[in-house]
């Protein structure tokens, strides 16, 4: 079992912060947008955060953990990881969010360990905000400043506040939570959407569209430390290091709202 010390996680936090300026210097520009063999966008920001990322945990981390990040992944390098721990990286998730100038992107590193994240960190560039969350907790970080203590919040009497993803809403979503008792919607891009559950602020985020694991580990990571869960719509727990690294459908909460739901 890895331990996982506050020193290696402000490494971590300083390394998103790093990959963060990297994108904000190129979302000042008018770059250019391709287009990946999925036909999911991609930009200069992109691969500027990535090659942050992937230099700084292999000179400055100096552990002998693979490393399964989104860009390199997009051309077949992809590190067998097996059952051991790995790095999993998206160095900018919600790429749609950056090419619309919505401020909602963010970058996310997060580490496995029996299929499982134990660290998360996902860092808003547009903010200057960071969240973390590992074994002593989950907490948020704004602008540099001191560490702030996040929790889920109980499920609130007059209902739900649920998160919807503001690039991939579909049918299936809006189904999903006529079952449930919802006082309001609220869309957000990228991982953004586990953090807002992990601070209190929304309740329960489904994600019923095609994802990627580097999408969601690091707010999975985030979540789990502040109270929550992320579970796959048969209500087992979403897991990581799966062939092809794509997602299920899951429904990511707090604890209170999966103690009252029912699968």
């Amino acid at each position: 079992m890895l331990t996982i010390e506050k020193d290696l996680v402000e490494q971590v936090v300083d390394i998103a912060r790093r990959a963060g300026d990297a994108i904000m210097t190129i979302y000042a520009t008018d770059f250019a947008i391709d287009t990946k063999d999925d036909r999911s966008p991609v930009t200069a920001a992109d691969q500027a955060a990535e090659d942050v990322i992937l230099a700084a945990i292999e000179t400055q981390i100096a552990r002998a953990i693979p490393v399964v990040s989104e860009e390199a992944a997009s051309v077949g390098q992809i590190p067998v990881v097996d059952e051991k721990p790995f790095w999993l990286v998206d160095p900018m998730d919600g790429t749609k969010e950056f090419i619309n100038h919505n401020g909602e992107f963010t970058v996310n590193i997060a580490l496995i360990e029996q299929h499982t994240p134990i660290l998360g960190v996902v860092h808003l560039p547009t903010q200057g905000t960071t969240f973390i969350g590992y074994a002593a907790g989950a907490s948020i970080v704004r602008d540099g400043g001191t560490w702030e203590r996040i929790t889920c919040r109980p499920q609130p009497d007059a209902g739900l506040t649920a998160l919807v993803s503001r690039s991939h809403h579909n049918t299936e979503v809006d189904d999903f939570l006529k079952e449930l008792t919802v006082s309001e919607e609220i869309s957000a891009g990228s991982s953004l959407k586990f953090c807002r559950v992990a601070e209190g602020i929304a309740d329960i985020y489904p994600r019923l569209g095609r994802t990627m694991e580097w999408d969601t580990a690091a707010g999975h990571g985030v979540l789990k430390f502040a109270g929550g869960q992320v579970r796959q719509i048969d209500g087992k727990e979403l897991t990581y290091g799966k062939p092809g690294f794509e997602n299920p459908y899951f429904v990511a909460a707090s604890d209170d709202v999966f103690d009252r739901l029912i699968y």
